[in-house]
């Protein structure tokens, strides 16, 4: 139970890693803020966190509002009893379009999800996170800050912008007694990278297995990590075990890519 009586704020939930860091959590003793746009997918995964004995609040909530993230950190501190963990899960994927063929007005809005959204939420979060004297920020970004591919151009840079900020808020957050860190996946294994591969495997007239097997290979352990083995490292960022690390960033990708 390395987060009994503690209270976690996951932005973000959805059928993936949202869902799984949250009843990561549960599991681990946490009461759960449920955030996303989606009232009804919330609803599911309060019911799922309830279920393991623990307290769920779904709160709808568009982290691109600034307003809005205001209201949600207040909602849930007075439902809840406060926050010691706040998870920045929400993301934008970006326009999947070539530097030259790019709108900018698109990658302003991957920017606002991916950036100022985590950063919006944050600062929203900041006086509750002190309040409880240990408080700790888990920035969920990427594995695509390392690893360069084409096409990626707002994604990468909205990301880059969140590893880097994410260094500057352990620096400041560090005297509030907030520890800020985070999490890069690589692939993750579920619904949204088996359509991507089936649709890769059609394209190149092959099965899916051997698309899964030939980016497999890419990694030192052989396999593709599902969300829910990436959520036991935001379980450890959010416990005690990680009491002095801060500024730090842990690549989850079973070795695709090594950090520096």
């Amino acid at each position: 139970m390395l987060l009994e009586g503690k209270v976690g704020l996951v932005s973000g939930i959805g059928p993936g890693m949202g869902r799984d860091i949250a009843l990561a959590f549960a599991r681990e003793g946490a009461d759960v803020a449920l955030l996303g746009r989606t009232e009804a997918r919330l609803r599911s995964v309060a019911e799922e966190v309830e279920a393991l004995g623990r307290r769920a609040l779904p709160v709808v909530c568009d982290i691109a509002d600034e307003g809005a993230c205001v209201a949600a950190a207040a909602a849930v501190a007075d439902g809840l009893g406060g926050i010691d963990v706040l998870v920045n899960n929400a993301y934008h994927g970006g326009d999947a379009k070539p530097f030259m063929e790019a709108d900018f007005a698109d990658w302003h809005t991957t920017m606002e999800v991916n950036l100022f959204g985590s950063l919006y939420l944050t600062r929203a979060c900041v006086p509750h996170l002190e309040a409880s004297g240990d408080g700790r920020v888990v920035m969920i970004n990427t594995m695509s800050v390392q690893r360069i591919e084409r096409r990626w151009g707002a994604y990468v840079a909205s990301k880059g912008a969140l590893a880097a900020i994410t260094k500057t808020l352990a620096r400041e957050l560090g005297a509030k007694g907030i520890r800020v860190n985070g999490v890069h996946p690589g692939y993750i294994y579920g619904e949204s990278v088996e359509w991507y591969f089936n649709h890769l495997a059609d394209k190149r007239g092959v099965t899916f297995q051997d698309v899964y097997d030939e980016v497999a290979a890419e990694t030192c352990l052989g396999y593709l990590p599902h969300s829910e083995e990436i959520a036991g490292t935001v379980v450890y960022f959010a416990s005690p075990l990680a009491r002095p690390v801060t500024g730090q960033m842990i690549g989850v990708n079973a070795g695709h890519w090594f950090n520096g």
